[in-house]
């Protein structure tokens, strides 16, 4: 798992004659830092940067509103056809982009929300998974609990955001690590949506300078280090609160 991630960024250090080299080499033999500089100039990658940024913080704050409320209504509220719902919900997750894709860029289009930050964030602004992943813990909070503070006053909303959103913290930062690293990654949704130089993601930048730099590979490879690195760097420092999250769905109510 570590040795394309090694060999990236080796490349990145190298001349573009040591790259092409045969036997390769795994050590630099000079190592070029300005690969970094110039791969980060020859494209306008601070905006890049900066619309997924806007994009994945958007669509985090969205899927945590509507995932936290249609999970705890899965959960804890009692309603006809909640459980038949709830399955054709999650056989949503079933069905492949490209099924979607032409009608979504239709209504979007009709809307006139093409090339803009409405197109990239609102309609990720639900996630099925999300639901799922909060359903699944919501039924583990004890009901005594719910019930102890439903005796003093609280309804359903304050249930929600004083005793179960502070449960679920672990899940909650999952559910926000999965949609920084979905949008961090996306490409071929930002691709359709958006036209414009200024409203390219990371992801898209990357492929336009992929191709302008087709032979370069110290540089392709440069650009490719510096738009994963800090993918890398997150999971580090959050892979325990993924594994809990998931080791807490797995337990029964």
């Amino acid at each position: 798992m570590v040795l394309p991630f090694l060999w990236m960024a080796v490349t990145a250090l190298k001349t573009q004659g040591e790259a092409l080299k045969f036997p390769p080499t795994l050590i630099p033999k000079e190592f070029i830092f300005g690969n970094f500089r110039d791969a980060f100039r020859a494209v306008d990658f601070t905006r890049y940067i900066i619309n997924t940024i806007i994009m994945a913080l958007a669509t985090t704050a969205l899927v945590f509103v509507t995932s936290t409320l249609a999970a705890y209504a899965f959960a804890r509220l009692k309603f006809f056809g909640r459980d038949f719902l709830f399955t054709l919900f999650l056989a949503m997750m079933m069905v492949p982009m490209p099924v979607y894709l032409t009608p979504s860029y239709v209504i979007l289009s009709r809307l006139g929300w093409i090339d803009t930050f409405l197109a990239l964030i609102i309609p990720w602004g639900v996630n099925v998974f999300a639901v799922f992943l909060l359903r699944q813990h919501f039924r583990t909070i004890p009901s005594d609990l719910l019930d102890a503070a439903r005796l003093d006053g609280l309804n359903h909303f304050q249930i929600l955001v004083r005793v179960v959103l502070p449960l679920s913290r672990p899940v909650l930062a999952a559910i926000g690590i999965f949609e920084i690293i979905a949008n961090w990654n996306s490409f071929l949704w930002p691709l359709i949506v958006t036209h414009s130089n200024s409203m390219r993601t990371i992801q898209t930048g990357l492929s336009y300078f992929a191709q302008a730099e087709s032979t370069n590979y110290p540089l392709l490879s440069a650009a490719a280090t510096f738009t994963t690195l800090p993918l890398v760097i997150l999971y580090f420092f959050v892979q325990k609160q993924i594994m809990e999250s998931y080791a807490k769905t797995g337990l029964k109510e």
